[in-house]
């Protein structure tokens, strides 16, 4: 994992928003279409989400779509069926959009998929990186009591993901709330 040391009298290992970024730009800078973050949990982009038999390959039984009713990003129980249960978070990938609002009712849909045997759950947005990632970053710190950081590095593992300044900003504010407030500081410095 790794340690970071925060600016303006931080405590030690207390990241900023700059910090995270840094994090987060480092290391592959590319994706695949879909890949899988956590056992039975995948993160993926529209092109997936738009093709049933992709999904029906991976094995997904259900879909969080986090760019539920934009364009190109439009699923509904009806396009997957009766063999997949989906779950449509209506977000735009807007520094200024309040995604936390979707944090805790998301995890626990993907807490309780997961718990179903035999459940693989696909998590999405337009590219896979931002609103999709957000939202697997608040359930691993929510049901696996990850930090923030440690969160991050655990999907960064797997994939590249690149929330906006925004949404780091509210899982920050998520993993405060979590765990001991010098844990994560909003500074952008």
């Amino acid at each position: 994992m790794s340690s970071l040391q925060g600016s303006s009298g931080a405590p030690p290992g207390t990241p900023s928003i700059k910090d995270l970024e840094r994090v987060l730009y480092g290391g592959k800078r590319f994706g695949n279409h879909v890949d899988e973050v956590w056992p039975h949990l995948f993160i993926g982009d529209m092109s997936v989400a738009n093709d049933r038999y992709s999904l029906w390959k991976l094995g997904i039984t259900h879909v969080v779509n986090a760019a539920h009713g934009r364009m190109h990003c439009q699923g509904s129980h009806d396009f997957y069926g009766s063999t997949v249960d989906y779950y449509g978070v209506p977000a735009d990938d807007s520094p200024s959009f309040d995604l936390s609002r979707y944090f805790l009712p998301s995890a626990e849909y993907i807490k309780n998929a997961l718990d179903t045997t035999g459940a693989r759950v696909f998590v999405h947005c337009a590219v896979g990186v931002s609103r999709s990632a957000s939202l697997v970053l608040a359930y691993l710190m929510i049901h696996h009591h990850y930090t923030l950081l440690e969160a991050i590095n655990k999907v960064k593992e797997s994939r590249w993901i690149f929330p906006n300044r925004g949404f780091l900003k509210q899982l920050c504010a998520l993993d405060i709330k979590l765990r001991r407030p010098h844990e994560c500081t909003s500074k952008t410095n």
